[in-house]
This record gives C-alpha cells, structure tokens and sequence, in this order.
C-alpha cells in the first residue's frame, strides 16, 4: 500500500490565460519564496485554455518542480472560473489565490500566513495601498465600482483588494459549496462574513505581456457583481412605476385644472390621463414580477462555468479509476 501523500498547508493558486512571457519571471519569484516558508505547499497554475506556449513551459516547469500541479480547462472560461476551478482542486489548509502578471507580489504570501495564524482569520485580503502604477482612470473607477457595490449590496468587501488573498480551508469548503454560478469571489469571499485581516502592498507594473483584462471584461465583472449581488436593477422598475404614478397624478391635477379653465381640447384630458396612469401601473407590475423573476433566475441557472481537462496530480497518481479523474470531464458550477 502507498504511503498517504503529506498534508499540504498552502496551495497557491493561480489563474493563466496565455502567459507564457511573464512565467518564467513568475516561477524566479514564486519558487525560492514558496521553498522558504518552512511549510509544505503546492502550485495550482490553472491553465485557462491558453493558445500560446503556456501549457508547453507549464509542462516543462513541472519535472523538475514538484510541487507545481497543472489544471488545465478545456477552453477558455474566464479568470473567475479558472480561479473556482482552482479552489474546487486545491488542497491546503490556507490557500491564496494570485495571478500571473507579478501585479501582486508574491512576497506578501508569507505575511499573510502569518496573520491568518497569529490573529486566527479566515481570510486576509492583499489591499494595493499604493497604486500609482495604474492609470488615473484605472484608480478612479475601481474606487467608484467598491464604493457603488458596498452601497447597493451592503457587503463590507475592501476596497481596492481584488483576487489576492488568502482563504482558510473551511472558508474555500464554504466558497465550493455555493450553488452561484458566475460568481465574482471578490464579493462572494466578504458576504461570507469570515473573520478577516487585511495586509496592504504596492501594485507593480506587469511584468511582461499584455493585460488579460481589457475594459469589456472589466465591465462584464461590472456587470455581473451588481446583478449577482443586488436587486437594485430590478427594484429600479418598481421606482420608476411609483415616480410615474405621481407624475401621473400631477398630469391629473394640471388636466382638470385646464379643463376648468377651458384650456384643454376635447378628449384631451382624458386620453392624457388614462395614458399616463396605465403606464405607471404596467411598470409598478413588471418591477414586482422582476423581482421574482430575479430570484428564480439566480435559482434555477445551471450552466457550468468551467470543464477540467486534465490534472496533473492525477496522471502523478496514476489511478485511472480515481473519483477525481472520473469527474474531470464534468462540468463545475
């Protein structure tokens, strides 16, 4: 019988989408620092379904790092979906999720650690105290998204901390078991309420390549964060009926006004008001039943986000009949 593999106390993982200029720089950082923390880890470098030479260099990187595991996504699924897939098969005590452009320095992982242990958080955010290597525009509107999200969805999510931080087992065991698809962890981690810390850092330069995150995809998260984490949208019909209500009823008194002043032509009050009236109620109806359809909608959606392809602990393993490999073709929320 084999011998148990060891416990893992940190996994590391991190999101790639056609990295291949900026992983050799990565792994220069990454690796003294993860052999120095005096702690048994692993490397999860999800591969996003990258077309470069990503998967070639990951390959090459792993024979002679052991502790770098390759999962590899059959396509392309987005950065949140690529770091679920990574929370869904990492298997340390703390795990810390990171990407690949150095924007977020490795560094800070040992600080981290240390403060989930000495203040016994669940999670510590890596917060960017200084972030003037980002554009103006960059700062102003990250700082108008968290200030907008805290407002609509009450989540006490820090502002500037993005996906850099550290997560205690029980906190990614509650992350995997929710049934969100589309998820953005960087509000879904705060609406937990974990015990958390915070460690702050200076946001770098990308080290090499070009950003994965261009103002689409920024806007898409945009998007996706205030659907996924408000009924503001869909209360905002019922407001507009009840303001149209009471422009209805002040069209109401100014046509009665004209009316008995003979200002008004024939069937003009009426048509006016009848007009106005039906319109505020149709959309005081369709806010109440966008409001169910909301929930239901956010219930009933079950389309996977991501397909796992291949893992690398497995082919290590060499079980062809491991739990894990059967489920590697099935879809992940």
């Amino acid at each position: 019988m084999p011998a148990p593999a060891p416990a893992i106390t940190v996994s590391i993982v991190i999101p790639m989408f056609n990295e291949e200029a900026v992983l050799p720089l990565l792994v220069d950082r990454l690796r003294p620092l993860a052999d120095g923390m005096g702690a048994t880890y692993e490397v999860v470098a999800v591969d996003d379904g990258s077309s470069d030479a990503t998967p070639v260099l990951l390959e090459r990187l792993r024979r002679e790092w052991p502790q770098l595991r390759i999962v590899r996504l059959r396509a392309n699924s987005g950065h949140q979906a690529a770091i679920s897939a990574g929370l869904q098969r990492a298997r340390g005590d703390y795990v810390v999720t990171l990407d690949a452009d150095l924007q977020d320095p490795p560094e800070v992982i040992p600080e981290m650690l240390r403060v989930a242990r000495e203040d016994a958080v669940d999670v510590v955010y890596g917060v960017r105290e200084d972030r003037s290597t980002d554009t103006a525009f960059k700062r102003g509107s990250a700082r108008l998204f968290y200030k907008t999200i805290r407002r609509l969805a009450s989540i006490d999510a820090p502002v500037d901390a993005g996906d850099y931080r550290l997560m205690s087992r029980a906190t990614v065991e509650a992350v995997n078991s929710l049934p969100e698809h589309n998820r953005v962890l960087r509000f879904v981690v705060p609406a937990l309420g974990f015990p958390s810390a915070a460690v702050g850092y200076t946001r770098e330069v990308r080290a090499a390549g070009t950003s994965k995150y261009p103002l689409a995809k920024m806007i898409r998260l945009s998007v996706d964060s205030v659907t996924g984490f408000s009924l503001a949208p869909l209360r905002f019909a019922t407001w507009l009926g009840l303001l149209g209500g009471v422009a209805a009823f002040g069209v109401l008194v100014y046509a009665v006004f004209a009316r008995v002043l003979g200002h008004a032509l024939p069937g003009w009050t009426s048509t006016v008001v009848i007009v106005a009236a039906v319109g505020a109620v149709q959309l005081l109806a369709l806010g109440i039943l966008g409001e169910y359809v909301g929930r239901m909608y956010a219930a009933m959606q079950a389309r996977p986000t991501y397909f796992i392809a291949h893992d690398s602990l497995e082919s290590a393993v060499g079980s062809a009949e491991s739990p894990s490999r059967d489920g590697a073709d099935q879809p992940h929320a």
